[in-house]
């Protein structure tokens, strides 16, 4: 403890040796010498402990003592300067907890003896004035000549003014709190926007209980509001269904001025009781007993307003999407589908793998690639080889870097280890496509299986698609609905037979055979008729084609022949020297393994009928869009 006194600055020692036990300080000698030594590192490290305990100490005392507020301020001060130069040494954690119990109460001491020490000379003011005016007051019975009644009317005014200033509410003198060198906001909003035991709107939608004569607290956005004679009504929606909840305001509750204030798009936080709704299309609504208005919102220039707009207009505010039917209900089914992803390939033993973002491979050679390069951007400072090409030798990683368009080549390697392992993350290709069906970034999920062939490939895709989509239907039944009503009424009756019936296997060949014969009965149909068979197919590949999606899964029987798999990189320009690694799985111990390749966003797009890929992404990319 001594040591730590010694970190004090000198006005703060002062402080201590008023505050503190005489035999509890150090020496003048030892502070001294303490104080020179106070940049070591070393003794900021063994003052960590014994700084909680003099914090604790200087509390006690002080509260035992009651010292001047003078000499409090100064300790304070010391204290709060000292904590955050040995906290900044600290966990995160552990300087929160410090500052939070030992400072803090330092704060609040000085405060409160400020206050007490206020009160108390306001007390004995109001006393003696009170003196004062029944003196005048006995005096003028005796003679009414003694003090006019102007000067009897201003010492009583005086002692009502004293009166009310001690009866005031403190007003506050500081709107940001400082701990140590930290700022911290103290914020202007209530109670309840903060409260505890807060119910989502599903979760009272969906219950299976009587919620009836339920007190409950409620927090979201205002859809919209309709102000009757004596009551309003407020819906409600807080982002767990496309539908909100009705909030009824009688006009004779205390804070029923915070309705007047409500427009389309605002936040409140509303506590009330659960009754039954007579409405149509809804079991309960709230009646309310509180409310409280948590964020303004200007409804005059507010772009979502109680309107249809296009998806197109919703792309150009994607920040403020999320808060329409449509896109809160493409991104509940997403959360769902992802979840679902991760839940049907560990209950099949596969194990999830974090593939790299940053590649120097191209896995599919299906298009260009973003490069990652921290080389200058003006051309005339690039590096150059003898030749004049760009030294990428001179770049971040020592030569040509990408952001990946697949995991593939690294979930090969864990599998050939592992057995089976999944990938599920972004990918990249920079292709300049403006099409409905392509983002230059999405996400794909990549498993890979090793002593499986392409059968393997087939019924684990198949079981894939049948598991996500039937936890979709289970859970976000009302975001289906939604879209069976207002995009696709045979939505759910779609997803509900792609659940139960099994998929139709086709040839290649047979496919060409049913396409052409399909064609035939009209080529003005087809945007394409001229459909022949395909050359130079000697890989074992399968794709899943989906009612308007098309291709939603493609997947193959990798090569584990190390021959020919290196005939097949010269074939393609590709030097086997950047493969080595890849290559060496051939060498050690090959075995037959399989994968496939699944595009998430498609995968949204026909469980929740979105037509445009963009729209089911929360910020697409795309040529000539990178916005938010």
């Amino acid at each position: 403890m001594q040591r730590v006194v010694g970190l004090l600055s000198s006005r703060s020692r002062s402080s201590c040796s008023s505050l503190l036990p005489h035999s509890l300080l150090p020496p003048k000698a030892m502070v001294s010498s303490r104080l020179r030594s106070s940049t070591s590192s070393s003794l900021v490290t063994r003052s960590r402990v014994p700084l909680a305990i003099v914090l604790v100490c200087c509390a006690r005392h002080v509260a035992g003592f009651a010292p001047s507020l003078s000499s409090l301020s100064s300790l304070q001060h010391g204290i709060r300067a000292r904590t955050s130069f040995v906290c900044g040494r600290l966990p995160s954690t552990a300087r929160s907890d410090l500052r939070r119990k030992f400072v803090a109460p330092c704060r609040s001491l000085a405060s409160s003896t400020q206050d007490g020490s206020f009160t108390k000379d306001l007390e004995d003011e109001i006393k003696k004035q009170g003196d004062v005016v029944r003196n005048m007051k006995a005096a003028m019975k005796e003679d009414s000549a003694s003090h006019s009644k102007e000067e009897l009317d201003a010492a009583v005014k005086k002692l009502l003014d004293l009166k009310a200033k001690l009866e005031a509410p403190k007003q506050e003198e500081e709107k940001v709190a400082v701990v140590g060198d930290a700022p911290v906001r103290v914020s202007n909003i209530g109670p309840l926007a903060l409260a505890r035991n807060r119910l989502k709107v599903r979760e009272i939608m969906m219950s299976q209980e009587n919620l009836v004569g339920k007190e409950v607290i409620v927090k979201g956005w205002v859809r919209t509001v309709r102000s009757q004679k004596s009551f309003s009504f407020i819906e409600l929606n807080d982002g767990s269904l496309p539908k909100g909840i009705q909030i009824v305001v009688n006009a004779d509750l205390p804070t029923y001025a915070e309705v007047e204030k409500l427009c389309t798009g605002a936040s409140v936080a509303v506590k009330g009781t659960i009754v039954e709704s007579p409405g149509q299309g809804q079991q309960y609504e709230v009646a309310a007993s509180e409310i409280e208005l948590v964020g303004d919102c200007s409804g005059k220039d507010y772009p979502l307003q109680k309107k249809r707009h296009t998806l197109e207009f919703l792309r150009s505010i994607a920040h403020l999407r999320p808060r329409t039917n449509t896109l809160g209900s493409i991104a509940r089914v997403r959360s769902a589908l992802a979840q679902a992803t991760h839940a049907f390939f560990q209950k099949q033993g596969f194990l999830y793998l974090q593939s790299p973002i940053i590649t120097a491979s191209d896995c599919e050679g299906a298009g260009e690639m973003f490069r990652v390069t921290t080389l200058p951007s003006e051309v005339d400072k690039l590096p150059k080889t003898k030749e004049g090409s760009i030294d990428y030798s001179k770049d971040f990683f020592g030569k040509p870097a990408y952001l990946t368009v697949s995991g593939q080549l690294s979930g090969e390697t864990f599998a050939c280890a592992l057995g089976d392992i999944y990938t599920f993350g972004p990918t990249f290709r920079a292709e300049n496509s403006q099409t409905s069906r392509h983002l230059a970034e999405f996400w794909m999920i990549e498993p890979e299986m090793a002593f499986a062939d392409l059968q393997s490939v087939m019924e684990n895709a198949e079981a894939y698609v049948k598991f996500v989509v039937k936890h979709a239907l289970e859970t976000c039944g009302e975001d289906l609905a939604f879209f069976n009503q207002m995009y696709d009424k045979t939505l759910l009756e779609r997803l509900k037979d792609l659940v139960e019936k099994p998929f139709a296997k086709v040839s290649y060949s047979e496919a060409v055979e049913l396409l052409q014969a399909e064609i035939a009965k009209d080529k003005s149909k087809w945007q394409y008729p001229d459909v022949k068979f395909g050359t130079d197919l000697r890989v074992a590949a399968t794709d899943l084609l989906v009612p308007g999606i098309g291709e939603l899964v493609g997947g193959s029987q990798r090569e584990e022949r190390l021959d020919v798999l290196v005939d097949k990189l010269k074939e393609f320009g590709l030097s086997p020297e950047d493969y080595w690694w890849y290559l060496d799985l051939r060498r050690y111990g090959s075995t037959p393994h399989a994968g496939y390749g699944l595009g998430f966003e498609r995968l949204v797009c026909y469980v929740t009928a979105t037509e445009n890929i963009r729209d089911a992404i929360a910020y697409p990319r795309y040529p000539g869009n990178a916005e938010f």
